[in-house]
């Protein structure tokens, strides 16, 4: 077995102990390390991602009680301006660079849906009826 590839294994079994990962999430955690190892040992600079793989890795950071600053790999339930401000970054430019739509919002699921509830149950728009 390719020493580049044993490395890698190594590196995901580690990952993996502290992480929860899908078997397809550690197959491609160990094909881009074991790419980039060698890359790294022969000199030549790490292999980028497509926009595809980067469109992948932003879905993939927005999870059901956190969201993945992609950055620096922090977990949050929000992304705010200020933690991407300590990355000299707009929440507009990070989502360009990452693959986000524009309009795509930096807060987990949860939050979002216990948002929108609360909105509903708020029922603003019958509010502003009885006022006019």
């Amino acid at each position: 077995m390719d020493d580049y590839l044993k490395e890698a294994l190594e590196i995901t079994r580690a990952q993996a102990g502290v992480r929860v990962m899908s078997e397809e999430e550690i197959a491609t955690f160990i094909q881009r390390v074991a790419l980039g190892i060698r890359a790294v040992a022969e000199g030549e600079t790490p292999v980028e991602m497509d926009s595809l793989e980067m469109a992948q890795e932003a879905r993939k950071s927005v999870k059901e009680k956190s969201v993945t600053c992609l950055e620096c790999g922090k977990s949050f339930k929000i992304l705010t301006k200020r933690h991407l401000a300590g990355h000299s970054m707009s929440t507009a430019e990070y989502r360009e660079k990452w693959g986000f739509k524009k309009d795509a919002p930096l807060v987990c699921k949860a939050l979002q849906r216990e948002r929108r509830k609360k909105m509903k149950d708020m029922k603003l728009w019958e509010k502003r009826r009885k006022v006019q």
